[in-house]
Order: structure tokens, then C-alpha cells, then sequence
């Protein structure tokens, strides 16, 4: 007689989060902090945005999601995905209230050592965000898109380098102010995801996945 074995299905493997930074702008050539401040990418940002969609080619998202920043939706847009990319308001780079446009090297100048991530902003008529603040709307992203990534799927975020290295903090579960611990250039691709259940950073930094 035939002996047919049924075994259980195995589940789906985890998707990622695949996380690109904007490309070049005057202002990250210059080091200047740009938060709310609509800057367009430069030329040499927007080549650097189509090199990004070349490494992203030929991959599938559930999601594509972008802070509403021009540079951000312009390396969308430059990368590929104008059909699919969607606005994400909790995608914004940190509010640097009265600090926005100046330069760390000027800050330090004038108030001493300083932090962003442990010091924030001055308040002010224009006080900006904290750590915490902005790492409570890395999290409100990443409930958005956890069931897809958890179900197989792989997600595409577009956004900036602070809100970027919050939602990795995020994502591996440390406190908002280790975002300082990550660095991340301008149209570089990380990858998130799970190993064993466990949330880790798979890919951090780089040019091509």
C-alpha cells in the first residue's frame, strides 16, 4: 500500500525592511541639519538615487512607503517606484526646531559639547523634537509594517538619516538615544529584519544590497 506522509506547512520566512536615505543635497554636503527645510536633491544626489534603484531592481514590496520630504519622494520617484511609493507623514526627519540649517560644528561653538541625541534641541518659540519623539513615530511606522514582514513580505522606506538610524534603534529594541551609535550616508541601503524570532540588522550602510 502507499504510504503518503503529511507533514505541517512550514511557515513563511520574514520579509525585511529594506531602508534607503535620500541622496545628496546642499545641505548634506554641508553638514547642516535639515529637518522640516523642502531641499531638492543635487545633481550628483539624483545619480546617486537611480544607482539605489539599480540594486533595488527586480525585488518585490508589499510596501513602499516615503517621508513626505521632496528629497526623500524625489529619490522614491528617481529609484523606481513612482507607482507604488506612498506617503508616510511619521517617515519625517527630526524636527530641529531652532537648530534647523546650522551646522554641528556651530552649535558646539556656541553651547559646548553637545548631542543631539542625548541633549535635543533648545526650546523655544520653535523647541523641535526629542530622541524619544522621534523614535515614537519610527514605531508607529514600524506597527504599520510589521505583519507584512512578519507574513514573508519585504517593505521599502525612504527617508532621512536621523529618522533612519532611530527606526533601526527601534527595530532591534534599544533606547532612542543608540541611534547616535549607527552612521548612514547619503543613498545608502541597510536591511532589517529577524533571525530566530529575534529582530536584527541584517545589512547597515551600504551601496548595493
Amino acid at each position: 500500500m502507499d504510504v503518503h506522509v503529511v507533514t505541517d506547512p512550514q511557515p513563511n520566512a520574514p520579509g525585511q525592511i529594506i531602508l534607503v536615505r535620500h541622496g545628496e543635497t546642499a545641505w548634506s554636503l554641508t553638514g547642516q541639519h535639515t529637518g522640516v527645510t523642502d531641499l531638492p536633491l543635487t545633481e550628483h544626489g539624483e545619480q546617486q538615487a537611480r544607482a539605489a534603484g539599480e540594486s533595488l531592481r527586480g525585488r518585490v514590496f508589499s510596501q513602499v512607503l516615503s517621508s513626505p520630504r521632496t528629497r526623500a519622494l524625489t529619490t522614491a520617484r528617481l529609484a523606481g517606484f513612482a507607482d507604488q511609493v506612498e506617503v508616510e507623514p511619521n517617515l519625517a526627519e527630526w524636527d530641529y526646531g531652532a537648530y534647523e540649517g546650522r551646522t554641528t560644528h556651530d552649535i558646539v561653538a556656541e553651547r559646548g559639547p553637545w548631542n543631539i541625541w542625548v541633549d535635543g534641541v533648545p526650546p523655544g518659540a520653535t523647541p523641535g523634537e526629542t530622541a524619544a519623539d522621534v523614535q515614537r513615530r519610527a514605531l508607529m511606522v514600524i506597527s504599520r509594517v510589521r505583519a507584512d514582514v512578519e507574513a514573508g513580505s519585504d517593505v521599502l522606506l525612504f527617508a532621512h538619516a536621523h529618522m533612519l538610524r532611530a527606526f533601526a534603534a527601534a527595530w532591534v529594541l534599544l533606547p532612542p538615544e543608540a541611534g547616535q551609535i549607527f552612521t548612514l550616508s547619503t543613498s545608502t541601503l541597510s536591511a532589517l529584519g529577524y533571525e530566530h524570532a529575534e529582530p536584527v540588522i541584517a545589512l547597515w550602510n551600504a551601496s548595493r544590497l
